[in-house]
């Protein structure tokens, strides 16, 4: 058998000295991940402060009273409902129940800011037609302590409610529901974890045949997070990171890991299978599928970077994240993968599935792919025109899109804490979630602001849709009040934001901000809704201009075209445009609901369209390079333009299809997780890679690249000076046939 053409470009170069030094590169890749995990740990990972969440003038509103010593984010607002169909507000046997309910609250020594309906500043405790009522009240100290802290108060509710026949009385709020919730989502994901790895496994298991083969990408893809996992808390002493960063590591690491090593690991078999010997086909591998994967991961990395444009420090931090990852994970691929099987070699094969194994061999020959791109590759026109018809039909959705942050909508009805919060919500529209306005001064003592604060609660009272409006607090110099208006509406809903408008625009600038060296803001969920979404519709261009811009700059270097990064970024936006439209259908309509059990709340979460769009781009591209480089693998090989992209199909399209088979099993579990967003998020990701990975991949693609023929390989004369990157394959064995000749 002849030797393998040395390769120059930087993938088979890493390859090669992995290969020549494996002692190195698997222990040196060990020791940096049991070291940055293990520093990780020791340091801890810095999350962003509550006051750093919001954006907007609701971020500002949060700063005014975080530096004022409020500390509202270490109070956690609870409140004890008392309903009857019997009594009402004014018989004595309704205010006993309250007083019972009020002497439960202060049963804790971190109780503070407790407030009885019956106070004269708390009247609107008291719903209308004086059935029902609640009293309210503040759990100092951390989110854990809070929420240990909660159980003595929700056990002596428990007691009352027994004690006082004729009466519902219930407790929820910020601790208790918080607590419910944690503790539903880590069980779910719990169950989601046990379902997504094994889930991998398997499919793995069914691309290889063999479990040493199938374990190794797995095993390097959970390394490549763990590793990740502990730069990520380094890094974030420097730059806080959002509490989801971890699972937004996990969600992307696992995918592109496995991804990697998959293309990798398959083309050293695929060429052993050709009857390379085990060295020649590892650099075979190194040079073509390694190259694709480094072009592929800087294509990633590329499109997450556009996560630093959004605005939001929680996408800031997602983007570090998962550039993070993403770059781990391909050097991985890069160095240790081709280590381990030069050090396995034939070993890789052990745990062989017997009966699978034999079917692989017997069926090696990829007919059903070659059976089903010969009717695309026959009539490209009309393959084209279907194909792109059914993802603009899937798209014309999306352009009806609606986000908002999700509120009390979007958790789920069977915990009892979210039944009394919507309870309360339906009983005492915008009471839990108050508009706050944060007002700063020299001296909020001094006449003119404090006939300007008076002016401003008079106002706020007499305004239709805002009511309650009361002066809460004021900090300990005299420098900042905190004003609370209850508004009209359900939070997000547009009855609220019309009216946090009227406060914001007309309420706010009439009275305290006509007195000079007041700074005013407001916040609050409605706030933070309506200034979330706002940045992100301002934001998104240069998001999605950034990652479109850099992935053409890549693609066309990497392949030496205009025409192929042209058209991946078309095929690309018609996936990410059905997704959208997927998702408006399933959760905007609520076409899904019944089957993935959520109640529409008639919008997308805000955070995922941007979201989406980077990584569904990024991902894709893993597809898009891995074909692409093979197609053009053996263009440079003497095939013609409509032979090498069935040749280039028919050969990845199983990779492909088994990549695409895990991330959807790996996202699809997201829609067993109880909150909506995480439900959207499963769907949206997995429908994107089904769609993409079908009709994109196995249509579209091959059918514009026959009808384009050798244009697709245009460039123009004054870009030809761009670097020759090499696509060539190895030098063919005695016994290889010659591909332009086969054809």
């Amino acid at each position: 058998m002849s030797p393998l053409k040395r390769s120059n470009n930087l993938a088979a170069r890493m390859g090669r000295w992995s290969a020549d030094h494996w002692k190195t590169a698997v222990f040196g890749w060990l020791a940096f991940v049991v070291v940055a995990f293990a520093l990780g740990s020791i340091v801890g990972t810095k999350h962003l402060a509550d006051s750093d969440q919001n954006v907007g003038q609701a971020r500002t509103g949060d700063h005014i009273l975080n530096d004022a010593g409020f500390q509202e984010d270490k109070k956690f607002g609870e409140f004890i409902l008392i309903e009857s169909s019997k009594y009402t507000t004014s018989d004595p046997q309704f205010k006993s129940a309250v007083a019972a309910a009020t002497a439960v609250a202060y049963t804790t020594p971190t109780t503070s800011d407790v407030h009885s309906p019956y106070s004269p500043s708390y009247k609107a405790q008291i719903a209308k037609g004086g059935h029902a009522a609640y009293v309210s009240f503040n759990l100092n100290g951390e989110s854990a302590d809070a929420q240990k802290t909660v159980d003595g108060p929700m056990a002596k509710v428990k007691e009352l409610a027994k004690s006082h026949p004729g009466f519902t009385i219930r407790e929820s709020g910020d601790a208790s529901a918080g607590k419910a919730l944690d503790k539903l989502f880590g069980s779910q994901f719990a169950k989601a974890s046990a379902i997504s790895l094994p889930l991998t496994l398997g499919i793995l298991l069914l691309v290889f045949g063999a479990v040493i083969a199938a374990g190794v990408p797995l095993v390097l893809a959970f390394s490549a997070v763990l590793g990740t996992t502990g730069l990520v808390a380094l890094v974030s002493h420097l730059i806080p990171m959002d509490q989801s960063v971890s699972e937004v590591i996990l969600l992307v690491g696992l995918a592109v890991g496995v991804d990697y090593s998959l293309f990798y690991v398959k083309r050293e078999r695929e060429e052993k299978a050709a009857g390379r010997g085990s060295r020649a086909a590892l650099e075979a591998a190194a040079a073509t599928s390694g190259r694709a994967v480094l072009i592929s991961g800087f294509t990633v990395i590329i499109a997450m970077a556009g996560l630093f444009f959004s605005g939001d420090k929680t996408f800031f931090s997602f983007g570090i994240g998962t550039m993070l990852v993403v770059l781990t994970a391909m050097i991985g691929s890069l160095t240790v993968l081709p280590a381990l099987l030069a050090k396995l070699g034939d070993r890789v094969e052990k745990g062989r599935l017997p009966y699978l194994h034999k079917w692989k061999t017997r069926n090696s020959e990829p007919r059903v792919w070659k059976a089903l791109l010969r009717p695309v590759l026959k009539h490209p026109l009309i393959a084209a025109v279907a194909s792109a018809g059914v993802l603009v039909a899937l798209t014309i959705p999306a352009f009806g899109l609606h986000t908002s942050i999700s509120g009390l909508d979007a958790l789920p009805k069977s915990v009892s804490e979210v039944q009394t919060l919507n309870r309360v919500q339906e009983l005492f529209p915008g009471g839990p979630q108050p508009a706050i306005v944060a007002i700063k001064a020299k001296s909020v003592d001094s006449p003119a602001v404090a006939r300007s604060v008076n002016e401003l609660v008079a106002r706020a009272n007499a305004t239709p849709g805002m009511h309650n409006a009361q002066v809460l607090q004021i900090s300990k110099d005299r420098t900042v009040a905190e004003v609370t208006v209850q508004l009209n509406g359900e939070g997000t809903d547009a009855t609220s934001n019309k009216v946090l408008s009227t406060l914001r625009n007309d309420v706010l600038p009439n009275t305290v901000g006509k007195v000079a060296g007041v700074k005013y803001a407001t916040t609050g969920m409605t706030a933070a809704t309506a200034d979330y979404n706002s940045l992100m519709k301002s934001h998104a261009p240069y998001v999605f201009g950034f990652v479109l811009l850099f992935a053409f700059l890549l693609l066309m270097v990497a392949f030496r075209s205009i025409v192929i990064p042209i058209k991946a970024i078309l095929l690309n936006l018609l996936s990410v445009g059905a997704a959208y439209g997927v998702l408006v259908e399933v959760f905007q309509k609520g076409h899904g609901s019944n089957l993935l059990d959520f109640q529409s709340n008639g919008a997308i979460t805000s955070w995922l369209p941007i979201f989406l769009f980077v990584i569904l781009f990024g991902l894709s591209m893993d597809y898009h390079v891995f074909i692409l480089s093979r197609i053009r693998e053996a263009f440079d090989r003497g095939l013609k333009t409509g032979d090498a992209v069935e040749h280039g199909i028919v050969t990845t399209a199983g990779v492909v299809t088994s990549a695409a088979v895990v991330m959807v099993g790996a996202f699809g579990v997201f829609a067993l997780m109880p909150i909506i967003d995480m439900k959207e998020l499963g769907i949206g990701l997995a429908a994107a890679v089904l769609i993409d990975a079908t009709i994109v991949r196995a249509v579209l693609l091959p059918a514009t690249m026959k009808l384009l023929g050798d244009w697709n390989w245009y460039l123009p004369k004054w870009l030809e000076w761009l670097p020759r990157l090499e696509h060539e394959a190895p030098v063919r064995s005695a016994d290889e046939p010659d591909l332009a000749q086969a054809a």
